[in-house]
């Protein structure tokens, strides 16, 4: 006989997103059916079940998609809606009869009656809340099927099918790539990926429809950049990594996201080194560990494993950390481990929790079981606790003398320890010692590379390819060596990555000279590797930006050195693509001619000028590709003013006629590019208008111009009652983090501190405290670069040098 219980009570705890539902009775054990009625609203926040809009035919029409993870299933339907909590989703959808509706599964049946139909979808797999995606709207699609028979769709608004082939061909690959590294076969009937107009975030993993921004999915043969080629690649790479990692086997709670989002990082650059091997993106990769390592650096970090304690909380933790940290160091102790032995306990790890929930100790005892090494020791130190380590390196007496202690930005000392994975090379990488470090201090005998050290052309090299998650400081004799085999093209491109990474990072907290890591860039002048000149431009264009605060008067001297320094290889490269040019030519040039029209290049701002003129009455011209339009359209932002506005409203007009959402971004990217604030500012208040996707706010503001931070932040104060009511989630932390980072007085240090003092929320707090020790610690450089007394001299002699 089935008792039917009605609830006597039911509370909503808006605060803490629970519903409590009191019986008069205590529920007998067993299984029971607890059914609900709800309704909900299609919201426009880019969260639970939402709207975005599109057009059709000249026509403004809505589409519905969901968006749920980390916790917003429950803005769509009632659920536990935590990632342990797995299930099977039986859906049913009731749509209007002309939309395509999508969901997990395939479609099992459809029933019209009229204006609407109703489509039944195949019962799913056992999985979480955070994982279902319901979307429905009008599209086109283009699809194939893997070599095992998976059916592979991506759908697109219509008329843009075509800009999808590009992704279809890397989800095939990939499909085939992960079965055979995973050992298990993708787990769904189908695989179908979606371009969203508007999308929160990069994409999302949803098992078996992945959402994606259109930049992340969408290419265009004629109009998109090789930038936006690979980032395509990588993007649908990662998602599909997580139909493995990370929707098969789930994180057990969000305090191992980094599980999920740091393998999934990792794994994506071996499936596109897999595809795409001319492209060298292992060390491309340098630059999220970059990215890992600047978060990392600052005392309002968090471990990679994090505590959770509310629904609040979780947002802010899709960072660096999760994503960037998580990546390196599951690389470290792969580089230890071994490829192969690595492979095959992640393989065991799938299949002993397949459709089910794991914590990082499940993934350490797999790797554990299957090296026979005591990786549980090993990592701890590196996920338990926030941080890393700086390895100090001296030579004395035949022994190499190592002391680790915790790098900050601030130059503080931190109490962290770590189990370092120590690799050195000598003269040579034919020579070769790898060690675990795991006190404070150690000495190394060199004995047995004695002979090394009597030549004229001595030099060591630690953390050997820059596999590791930590940086070395060397003492002056062995920076010195460093330096000159640089020089002589004796280092491989990671490790001349790697030399300047942490020369940068040291000066910046104080324990290295601005004036020698001038000189240190200096000896990049021959350099070949994109990777390596691209870090050496963003390295300049940051001490760039802290002279213009520290030493104004200085900064025509650096902006001519740094001039001196770029241009050669933009006149090796030219504006034009060479026949038959490599994809990372490509990347270069746009890099290197963008960063001379943000030092005021007069002859590039010129040539730029010249060929947008022709690009704005023809936009089919050859004479402005896509690799190079960025850095045109910044050029030209140069020589906007107040009084002279007719390059900003030209690139107004790309925008308002592009229907590609890459054109879009680069226009936004470039239009607060300008040096006259009253133009930063009206190019600022356009974020604010219905013309700018809330997704797209982000890209105006990375461009602001160097000299016009306090412009940007001054705007967000006056700005910041509409923008906390207009955006929320990771969108809320950029406008945050990206306008209060750069500036580099205590003075708005402390008005930072004082504005957000009783503007915080939970969702925020630990980006206005980070963003804030940021501040602190450009003030301290300033003051650090305003204390050389030989600065003005030497940056003037590199200048006469070059």
């Amino acid at each position: 006989m089935i008792s039917v219980l009605q609830p006597v009570e039911v509370t909503n705890v808006p605060e803490d997103e629970i519903l409590i539902i009191c019986f008069n009775e205590v529920l007998p054990l067993g299984e029971g059916t607890l059914t609900i009625a709800f309704q909900g609203t299609l919201n426009d926040k880019m969260h639970g079940f939402y709207r975005s809009v599109y057009e059709l035919n000249g026509e403004k029409k809505n589409m519905a998609v969901t968006q749920f993870e980390p916790a917003d299933a429950r803005r769509c339907f009632p659920c536990w809606d935590e990632p342990a909590f797995k299930a099977v989703f039986k859906i049913t959808l009731e749509v209007p009869s002309e939309t395509v509706a999508l969901s997990n599964m395939p479609v099992i049946e459809e029933k019209v009656n009229g204006p609407t139909k109703t489509v039944y979808f195949q019962e799913s797999p056992i999985m979480s809340t955070y994982l279902v995606a319901v979307i429905v709207g009008i599209f086109d699609y283009v699809e194939d099927f893997t070599t095992d028979g998976t059916r592979v769709r991506v759908y697109t608004q219509v008329g843009k099918s075509a800009q999808g082939k590009f992704a279809l061909e890397v989800a095939l690959k990939t499909l085939v790539l992960f079965k055979e590294y995973f050992a298990v076969p993708y787990p769904l009937p189908k695989m179908d990926m979606i371009a969203i107009p508007d999308f929160a975030s990069g994409a999302m993993e949803n098992y078996g429809l992945v959402t994606y921004r259109e930049t992340a999915l969408l290419f265009d043969e004629k109009h998109s950049a090789a930038a936006n080629k690979q980032r395509v690649a990588v993007v649908v790479a990662h998602e599909l990594a997580h139909q493995w990692f990370g929707n098969l086997v789930t994180m057990e709670w969000w305090t191992h996201l980094w599980l999920n989002e740091g393998f999934a990082t990792w794994v994506s650059y071996l499936a596109a080194d897999q595809f795409f091997p001319e492209w060298n993106v292992w060390t491309q990769f340098l630059e999220e560990s970059t990215t890992g390592f600047k978060l990392d650096a600052l005392a309002g970090s968090h471990p990679i494993e994090v505590d959770i304690n509310h629904v609040d909380e979780i947002d802010e933790i899709f960072d660096a950390i999760s994503y960037r940290k998580g990546a390196s160091v599951i690389r470290m102790l792969q580089s230890y481990l071994g490829a192969e032995v690595f492979q095959k306990s992640l393989a065991a790890y799938i299949k002993r929790f397949a459709y089910s929930n794991a914590k990082t100790e499940d993934l350490w005892a797999a790797l554990e079981e299957g090296s026979g090494e005591p990786v549980r020791t090993l990592m701890h130190s590196w996920t338990k606790q926030q941080g890393y380590p700086v390895v100090s390196v001296k030579l004395k007496d035949g022994k190499l003398q190592l002391e680790q202690t915790q790098f900050l930005s601030s130059g503080s000392t931190g109490v962290g320890q770590w189990v370092v994975p120590v690799t050195l090379c000598c003269c040579s990488y034919s020579r070769q010692e790898k060690f675990l470090f795991d006190g404070k201090q150690e000495d190394f005998d060199l004995s047995g590379l004695m002979e090394c050290q009597k030549k004229d052309n001595f030099w060591i090299k630690l953390n050997v390819n820059q596999t590791s998650f930590y940086r070395v400081s060397y003492d002056e004799e062995l920076a010195s060596r460093l330096r000159y085999a640089i020089e002589t093209n004796k280092l491989s491109a990671a490790d001349r990555y790697g030399v300047l990474d942490d020369a940068y990072a040291l000066c910046m907290a104080g324990k290295q000279k601005l004036v020698s890591l001038l000189h240190l860039i200096a000896t990049y002048k021959d350099e070949t590797e994109y990777t390596v000149l691209a870090h050496a431009i963003t390295t300049s264009l940051n001490i760039a930006e802290m002279m213009a605060v520290a030493a104004p008067e200085e900064l025509g001297s650096l902006k001519k050195f740094l001039i001196d320094f770029l241009e050669p290889f933009a006149q090796k490269l030219g504006w034009d693509a060479k026949s038959g040019e490599g994809h990372l030519n490509a990347l270069l040039r746009g890099t290197l001619l963008t960063a001379l029209a943000e030092l005021g290049h007069e002859a590039t701002i010129n040539e730029a000028v010249r060929r947008f003129n022709v690009f704005l009455e023809d936009r089919e011209t050859p004479l402005l590709p896509p690799d190079v339009r960025k850095a045109a359209y910044v050029a030209l932002m140069q020589t906007v003013n107040k009084s002279n506005k007719t390059g900003y409203e030209s690139l107004l007009k790309i925008y308002r006629e592009t229907d590609l959402s890459q054109e879009k971004v680069r226009v936004l990217g470039s239009l607060a590019s300008c040096p006259d604030p009253v133009v930063v500012r009206e190019a600022l208040d356009f974020i604010l208008s219905p013309e700018v996707r809330n997704q797209d706010a982000i890209f105006l503001l990375r461009g602001v111009c160097s000299g016009a931070h306090e412009v940007a932040w001054q705007w967000l104060k006056e700005n910041w009652d509409y923008i906390l009511g207009a955006y929320s989630g990771t969108l809320l932390t950029y406008f945050v983090n990206i306008t209060v980072s750069p500036l580099a007085t205590d003075e708005k240090g402390d008005e930072a501190e004082e504005f957000f003092k009783s503007r915080t929320k939970a969702s925020i707090a630990r980006t206005v405290k980070q963003s804030i020790e940021r501040v602190r610690i450009n003030a301290q450089w300033v003051k650090s670069i305003k204390g050389e007394a030989d600065l003005g001299n030497v940056i003037r002699a590199l200048a006469h040098k070059q």
